[in-house]
């Protein structure tokens, strides 16, 4: 098979790297072109043991991990216990794989984020992905993406940020053999890779799409000449109440991303959280900058709808693909789990519901990474998979 994973959770970490790798060569009895492991907190401080058996064992072609606050294997989400998740690839058709490391190092011009792969300059919309797994203390990942979008349009970034640590120097990151407690690792896939990707923010639209005449930074002072107070007192009124219950929780705008489409569904929308109402104006402020001319739509959230949201998603997937999906990496909010679900295991659960018994691995990550309308973003309360076909 071209594709394995592995879940271990024995508490000692050499045992659990030992159970890994043996489940990995029963999954695939040739090197891998890419391992990515995913390791619990319980060993963190042995992560440096974890990068040398793994490449030592398995020598694949690059090998990234990170630690995370939980790690997902298979059909299992490992919320609090130890664990330690393998995944492994290999393409039939060569596959260009380019391990990276960035970190944020002063120069005489200020800070400037170093350590870009030169393979990314020739790479090609639609035969490139980058997989990024960064430190939430030291690594800027708004300046990364900003810079994916503007100067490699069209690669998309799937990943996350580790998870479980309380400040810098705390990280783990894997790149072959060697930690990394800072900045960020990632790995430049070029090539036939037969990826694909979906980004379950989980939200609902309610009411409907209006037009930003108004704004200013963050805040939007006007939705179709009207204050958004008032745009959101009218929708209130149409609401059921289990929507007008969900509003009261907590509201979130999602602004569409390609402006150009003539519909808009689920996946075209960024939703970004509200942060604040003036009652005196009615302006409304988010987590995200707009401008006047931009759609957005008032959404919804809770673990109904969130299940709903991936599910959906996924079935759009496969009815829009003729290949099946023969793998997948799962980035899950650390916000989501039993935190936001009432039974565990749930997006590992949904994702091989739909795909089928695929081998999966994942964390719960401080920060998904994944594209939305053809451009990077990083999400909050996501789910963002990154699907491998047959």
């Amino acid at each position: 098979m071209p594709f394995t994973a592995a879940l271990s959770t024995a508490a000692e970490t050499d045992r659990a790297a030992a159970d890994v790798c043996q489940q990995a060569r029963a999954g695939m009895n040739e090197p891998a072109d890419l391992a990515v492991a995913f390791f619990s907190v319980h060993h963190a401080p042995r992560a440096d043991l974890l990068a040398e058996t793994l490449q030592k064992e398995l020598a694949p072609r690059c090998l990234i991990g990170c630690v995370g606050e939980a790690v997902i294997g298979q059909d299992r989400e490992v919320e609090r216990g130890p664990a330690l998740s393998l995944w492994l690839g290999r393409w039939p058709r060569r596959v260009e794989l380019t391990p990276f490391n960035l970190e944020l190092e002063p120069t005489s011009e200020g800070p400037s984020l170093l350590g870009w792969p030169d393979a990314l300059a020739g790479a090609e919309a639609g035969q490139a992905a980058v997989l990024l797994l960064g430190d939430p203390y030291t690594f800027p990942v708004d300046h990364f993406l900003d810079r994916m979008n503007g100067e490699h349009k069209g690669v998309p970034v799937l990943g996350g940020m580790a998870s479980g640590t309380r400040g810098p120097g705390q990280c783990r990151l894997l790149l072959g053999d060697q930690v990394r407690d800072s900045g960020a690792v990632g790995v430049l896939l070029q090539g036939r890779l037969g990826l694909r990707s979906i980004v379950s923010q989980g939200c609902r639209p309610v009411g409907r799409h209006v037009i930003v005449t108004r704004a200013e930074e963050n805040v939007i002072l006007e939705l179709s000449g009207k204050p958004p107070l008032a745009m959101l007192q009218e929708l209130w009124q149409a609401l059921d109440p289990r929507d007008q219950q969900l509003f009261q929780k907590g509201l979130h705008v999602g602004r569409v991303i390609n402006e150009y489409q003539g519909a808009f569904q689920r996946g075209d929308f960024l939703v970004r959280n509200v942060i604040g109402l003036d009652r005196d104006s009615g302006a409304l402020a988010i987590t995200e900058r707009v401008r006047v001319g931009q759609t957005v739509q008032f959404h919804v959230r809770d673990a109904e709808t969130a299940d709903e949201d991936l599910h959906a998603l996924l079935q759009l997937d496969l009815a829009a693909h003729e290949k099946r999906p023969a793998a997948a990496l799962v980035f899950s909010c650390n916000g989501r789990g039993t935190r936001l679900f009432s039974e565990p295991h749930h997006d590992a659960h949904a994702v091989r519901a739909e795909a089928g018994e695929l081998p999966l691995a994942g964390f719960f990550a401080q920060g998904e990474l994944g594209p939305v309308g053809g451009q990077n973003f990083i999400h909050g309360f996501t789910a963002s998979v990154a699907l491998f076909e047959e």
